[in-house]
């Protein structure tokens, strides 16, 4: 029962908030620059968040419809949010802030769930091993780097971090680990669970917050499973067809971390769709926002966030407690459902009418969702000639929808259909 909040939000925030958003060029800057911990060292000293306000972002988390909320606690960078005892690379050194505690104080006031992403990487640990996802992997001395380092020095950190925050926060609901890579790559050799000790990981995660979900980014089976930045193309199931929980985590623009010069932007109605596609096979959306050098979330994703957060006002029904439902839905869209009330989410606007298989006797009211308006329905017999203006050629069992030619102006109009006998 662990994922019962999870499966009825649907749609939250992830926050990707560090030094890196000094940097203004994506979160792995330190890795694709190949930079050194000096050559990083000045966007760690002027990372100074005098705008970042904890409970204006939770608001916002609100206001879009979102019902969770996950922050970025450490990135690979290893640069750390909160109070740790483990290290003083952290905002506690730089601004005196536990960026952590603020979070978590506001997203609990606006009754929002609590999650925390945490990575298992650590470029700036001096035991963390060079690998092929490390910024010193092409240093003349790399190999040598590595002489002087314990993974096992880095694990022991690696789990007194994560005790520290599963047990200074409260009550948390969810925990997202990123990432593992055990493969091979480029004569570098990759890090696997053996070296995140990931069963202790997750034993430690039962032990002090039992009733929290932990994802798949252990390398081992966790409560749910993460595709990034891709949208599955039907309900996610695991070898033996068992459904899995899934939550697809998706960026505005290609970039987790503040990208100040990356404006490839995803438009809110795209977004809107991919969240009620998610919705459609049983799935989540996490949607990331990468707060500036300041704190802030930039301008562009603002408005971006207030559009979505205006359909979902008038949507909600249909995306909040809403999942897969077992009918085939027309070309023009997908189907949510929630108890007896099917929602067509139309992403293209037919002419006229919009066909339903299969729901001819099953519908006893339809009306568009964004104002409550009825629209009229009919059943066309399948022997009935199409002539001139009479439409005709469809599957014996089909509700025809009669549509207004003007489209709601909504980034997706949704059809609320009543079923009978459910």
């Amino acid at each position: 029962m662990r994922q019962q909040w999870f499966d009825e939000a649907r749609f939250g925030m992830f926050v990707h908030f560090g030094a890196y958003s000094v940097a203004a060029r994506h979160e792995w800057v330190q890795n694709y620059e190949r930079l050194t911990d000096e050559d990083y060292r000045p966007y760690v000293e002027h990372f100074d968040p005098d705008l970042f306000d904890a409970r204006a972002l939770a608001r916002r988390a609100k206001e879009t419809g979102m019902g969770y909320v996950v922050l970025t606690t450490k990135h690979h960078d290893g640069f750390c949010l909160w109070d740790t005892d483990q290290t003083d690379f952290s905002s506690v050194t730089t601004c005196g802030r536990d960026i952590v505690r603020e979070f978590v104080d506001a997203v609990r006031a606006e009754g929002l769930q609590v999650g925390f992403y945490h990575s298992l990487l650590d470029w700036h640990h001096p035991d963390f091993t060079v690998d092929w996802n490390h910024p010193r992997r092409d240093d003349v001395d790399a190999a040598e780097l590595n002489e002087s380092r314990d993974m096992a020095r880095y694990r022991a950190y690696l789990h007194a971090q994560v005790r520290e925050l599963l047990t200074r926060y409260g009550t948390l609901d969810y925990l997202f680990f990123d990432f593992n890579y055990p493969e091979s790559r480029d004569g570098w050799a990759g890090k696997g669970p053996e070296d995140w000790g990931s069963e202790e990981l997750l034993a430690l995660c039962r032990e002090l917050q039992p009733d929290m979900l932990v994802n798949d980014r252990l390398g081992i089976p966790g409560d749910l499973v993460t595709p990034e930045q891709y949208q599955p193309t039907s309900p996610l199931v695991d070898r033996n067809g068992v459904p899995q929980v899934w939550e697809a985590c998706q960026t505005l623009n290609g970039s987790w971390g503040y990208h100040r010069d990356n404006h490839d932007q995803k438009s809110s109605t795209l977004l809107a769709q991919m969240l009620a596609d998610s919705v459609s096979m049983d799935g989540n959306m996490l949607l990331n926002v990468g707060p500036n050098g300041r704190g802030e979330i930039a301008p562009r994703d603002e408005a971006t966030l207030a559009e979505i957060g205006e359909w979902m006002r008038l949507h909600r029904d249909a995306i909040v407690g809403a999942g897969h439902a077992d009918f085939v839905p027309p070309r023009e869209g997908v189907y949510t459902r929630r108890g007896d009330r099917l929602y067509l989410h139309l992403f293209s606007w037919p002419l006229g009418f919009v066909h339903l298989p299969d729901l001819g006797g099953r519908v006893s009211f339809a009306r568009l969702l964004n104002d409550g308006s009825w629209l009229r329905t009919s059943v066309i017999d399948p022997d009935q000639q199409a002539v001139n203006m009479t439409p005709a050629g469809q599957a014996e069992g089909t509700l025809t929808v009669h549509l207004p030619v003007q489209r709601p102006d909504v980034l997706i109009p949704v059809i609320e259909l009543t079923l009978i006998g459910v």
